[in-house]
């Protein structure tokens, strides 16, 4: 079994993964807005669903830079 080493993210890695955790905190925010505001119970559920979804996503990229966190520079390149 083979040892991977963790490499550094590069800058554009580190921004599209950022991207990402404001894009899914966004949709967090207007589904939790839709299921506040429907009075449709189906509708609701779903939105509940996709928040759970949502927030695993948004955990497993926080996760995924704080593993990295090590690995980044500590001087501006």
């Amino acid at each position: 079994m083979q040892s991977t080493q963790m490499q550094a993210l590069s800058g554009k890695e580190l921004e599209y993964i950022a991207d990402s955790i404001s894009n899914e905190d966004l949709l967090i925010k207007q589904l939790a807005a839709t299921a506040g505001s429907t009075q449709n119970q189906a509708v609701r559920q779903i939105c509940i669903q996709h928040i759970q979804s949502h927030t695993q996503h948004m955990g497993m990229l926080t996760q995924m830079l704080q593993q990295h966190q090590q690995y980044a520079p500590t001087q501006p390149q």
